[in-house]
């Protein structure tokens, strides 16, 4: 029987052996054997190298801040379509395929500060020049800007100007982040001169320009935004499948308005304050013990 190939695969990104499978020329195996872990792995995959420490940090930051955001259009839509009750990967990749223009908009996003800052090198302008040109463009066009405001959080993101002190502590604040910071700048004297209260960044705006300050490119950080909170589509969905009735309406049910924060119903664990990391090993060890997680786990 012809073995042959119908397609010849040329990829540069891993292939595998009956011992091992290798990313970007390191065995992956090894990788975690010598306690690299899934972020440096996100490095070695998109960027082909190993960050350094601060770098890896990062990027945890930022997903663990991105991993959940309650109801928004991903959550709302895992939720509904597993009412129906699909294979659990579809309700999942219906809050992941949620992702773009408006919501978590990463790709549409990073073009838009890499052409800005290609064009202030062009033109020999200053970060603060060309924001303030940037923005007096769009708003003359009527276009809105990217990485600010955010609908649910009207008096800002409770995420994002965290993000952008945890890069300057860390080291990695770059460009992309300072150019946000000034097109916010410029954005809010425009405000002011119309007489309108200021807006602020969003997780984008914030998180985002980060990720390309770390180095990875527009579609390389919008996917890793995406993927982090497809875990929370994912354990919205198995909530929905496992405690909750199907198709969720009866005739009793008035039709409801799923993102507005007034709808949402919030019947978990209370408020608690997270531990220092000096305090995780005996905290951790007596949740374990005292077992009140295996009411809520999933």
């Amino acid at each position: 029987m012809d073995r042959s190939p119908v397609l010849n695969r040329k990829t540069c990104i891993g292939y595998k052996t009956e011992e091992k499978t290798v990313i970007r020329g390191y065995d992956i195996g090894e990788l975690a054997e010598k306690g690299y872990g899934f972020s440096d792995a996100l490095f070695v995959l998109f960027q082909g190298r190993i960050p350094t420490e601060n770098e890896k940090k990062m990027l945890e930051y930022e997903n663990a801040e991105f991993l959940e955001h309650s109801m928004s259009p991903s959550a709302a839509s895992a939720i509904c379509v597993q009412s129906g009750r699909p294979m659990l990967p579809a309700a999942v990749a219906a809050g992941v395929m949620t992702f773009g223009g408006a919501h978590g908009p990463g790709a549409a996003h990073s073009y838009l500060l890499v052409n800005i800052l290609k064009r202030a090198q062009e033109e020999g302008k200053s970060l603060d020049e060309m924001a303030k040109i940037i923005v007096d463009e769009h708003i003359e066009a009527g276009h809105p800007i990217m990485g600010i405001h955010q609908p649910q959080h009207i008096n800002g993101d409770p995420r994002a100007i965290p993000t952008i002190n945890k890069a300057k502590e860390l080291g990695t604040y770059g460009l992309y982040q300072e150019l946000q910071e000034e097109l916010l700048k410029h954005f809010n004297a425009r405000r002011a001169e119309e007489g309108k209260e200021p807006l602020y960044l969003n997780m984008i705006g914030a998180g985002n320009s980060s990720l390309l300050d770390l180095g990875f490119s527009g579609l390389a950080g919008w996917i890793i935004g995406v993927l982090a909170r497809g875990f929370s589509c994912s354990c919205h969905a198995i909530e929905a499948l496992k405690k909750k009735r199907a198709w969720s309406a009866s005739v009793k049910e008035p039709m409801v308005q799923m993102l507005d924060l007034s709808m949402i119903e919030y019947e978990g664990r209370p408020d608690r304050v997270v531990p220092m990391q000096e305090e995780r090993e005996v905290y951790a060890e007596e949740e374990l013990r005292n077992g009140e997680w295996e009411k809520w786990n999933l």
